[in-house]
């Protein structure tokens, strides 16, 4: 089939799902999770076996080790798909939630009103859970969505596809709220993210190219974020020990989140007293240190830092160190260097801790925490459908509310304007 028509067909469709989904019940969204956490149970069998169609035709096309892991399906994964999808079932329901209702001189009320987005493209590789875990999200939040899954998961997300369609209809809801585009060529992507009038919003989830290319070409409104450049800033006044546990936390708990620590800076007159201990715990982690003149005045076998270095996602055992003169120096250099996803102080100073909240100009900013709380699941939105770091709607973790608007809403009784 012409790939134009194929995905206007399906754009079609989800306009007319979404307004389906826009009015379900609470009761009725929990029902189809439910439903179609049952379903893939059920058919966890075939699931697992279209899985391994998939991971076949991955080694033979050479896949790295690390993206062959991403794509398995095992049954402990299935069975963390199942709970996602039960979490998300208990989670409140935005849609429909009224806010700040006030009362106005003519009398009449004026609020605002939970809405759902309504149709949302969502665009991902490799790792198949994400096709249950937008589709709940997007459900739970009464949108439709169109997910594009990449081609070395086809066979998985069909498959997991047809048990969330399948899911649906015993509920009675459309089948078309969740729809995976079948086609691998890549032009189905291209036509996606340039239809507005079937699209509301698109998400992409992926390398850093994807995300670019994304943003690049677009047509309709993108939640993304491309890198996670992430800063701790350990004040003059900060508690060594906790400083300390905190940066190698942030840096070793996961190398390869978007929320991990990549560049540390550190106080003059502190980084005597702190980072000789710090970088021994780094290098005990086999952590790579690459940092300014003076961190290697300071500490035997740093490399030097380049410009390059600063603004780094390395996703890597790296991690780049800096000694500023102190707060100013610091908020300066993360608002020249940072990605805007998050930063973190370690300070006792309650005067330089609101500066940092303040000036710092990122989608999360922390007081003595380490950088890897910035997740939904931590923040207590439950499943995540990603990080934004756009300033408009969205920004910081994604949950059910990203997934939302508001509109004004107005109550009166025959009241006319004078």
């Amino acid at each position: 089939m012409d790939i134009k028509v194929y995905m206007a067909e399906l754009g079609s469709k989800a306009r007319a799902a979404s307004r389906q989904a826009a009015k379900a019940t609470t009761a009725q969204k929990n029902e189809a999770l439910l439903n179609i956490a049952d379903t893939i149970n059920q058919n966890r069998g075939a699931l697992l076996d279209a899985n391994q169609q998939d991971l076949t035709a991955g080694k033979q096309k050479g896949l790295e080790a690390a993206l062959l892991d991403r794509l398995e399906l095992t049954d402990t994964r299935v069975d963390g798909m199942l709970e996602g999808i039960k979490q998300v079932a208990a989670l409140d329901d935005p849609v429909g939630e009224i806010s700040d209702l006030k009362y106005r001189p003519s009398g009449i009320q004026v609020g605002r009103m939970r809405v759902p987005l309504g149709v949302i493209g969502i665009i991902y590789e490799s790792r198949p859970n994400v096709t249950c875990e937008a589709a709940s999200l997007c459900l739970k939040s009464g949108n439709a969505t169109i997910l594009r899954g990449g081609s070395e998961a086809i066979h998985s997300n069909r498959a997991i596809a047809n048990c969330i369609n399948s899911g649906l209809g015993s509920t009675g809801m459309s089948e078309h709220i969740v729809q995976v585009i079948e086609m691998t060529d890549r032009a189905a992507v291209g036509e996606l993210i340039a239809s507005p009038e079937h699209v509301d919003v698109i998400i992409p989830r992926g390398g850093k190219g994807l995300i670019e290319r994304i943003t690049r070409e677009a047509k309709v409104p993108v939640i993304k974020h491309l890198d996670g450049n992430c800063h701790l800033y350990i004040d003059g006044s900060a508690d060594l020990e906790k400083s300390i546990a905190v940066a190698v936390n942030a840096k070793t708990q996961r190398y390869g989140t978007c929320c991990t620590l990549e560049s540390l800076l550190v106080a003059d007159s502190i980084a005597g007293a702190v980072l000789p201990s710090l970088c021994e715990r780094f290098v005990n982690h086999d952590v790579e240190l690459r940092g300014c003149e003076k961190t290697q005045d300071l500490i035997a076998g740093v490399k030097a830092a380049s410009e390059e270095d600063w603004k780094t996602e390395y996703l890597a055992p790296i991690i780049s160190i800096k000694i500023v003169e102190g707060l100013t120096e610091a908020i300066n250099h993360i608002n020249k260097y940072s990605s805007q996803h998050t930063e973190s102080i370690m300070t006792k100073n309650h005067e330089h801790a609101q500066r940092f909240l303040r000036e710092v100009d990122s989608s999360s900013v922390m007081v003595n925490a380490s950088t890897r709380f910035a997740d939904g699941f931590e923040y207590g939105l439950g499943a995540e459908i990603g990080i934004s770091t756009n300033k408009l709607h969205a920004r910081g973790p994604v949950g059910l509310e990203g997934l939302t608007s508001q509109k004004f809403i107005v109550l009166g009784d025959g009241h006319i304007r004078t």
